[in-house]
């Protein structure tokens, strides 16, 4: 994929935190990462706008339905990274 190089503004202490996690991946790779995650996020929000302009709200109701889902995700994802590391011998 091609790429190309631009300049942008970071606040000092932001540049700082992004240089202890980006680790050996680069700033541009941390960068760019967070510009798709955020360009995910903004297009996951048009979607619930649409979606709620048709079928109206989300009730809480539905919400605490969705996040118990994702609770349970969350606990079957660490279960198998717990049990994956256990077999290979990796911290989890």
């Amino acid at each position: 994929m091609a790429s190309k190089k631009v300049t942008v503004t970071i606040p000092e202490d932001l540049l700082e935190e992004i240089r202890a996690e980006a680790d050996e991946r680069g700033i541009s790779a941390y960068v760019t990462d967070a510009l798709r995650a955020k360009r995910d996020r903004d297009k996951l929000r048009e979607l619930v706008h649409w979606l709620e302009e048709e079928h109206g709200p989300v009730t809480e109701t539905e919400r605490s339905t969705a996040y118990a889902e994702l609770d349970d995700l969350d606990a079957e994802h660490e279960r198998r990274r717990a049990a994956r590391s256990k077999r290979t011998g990796e911290a989890a």
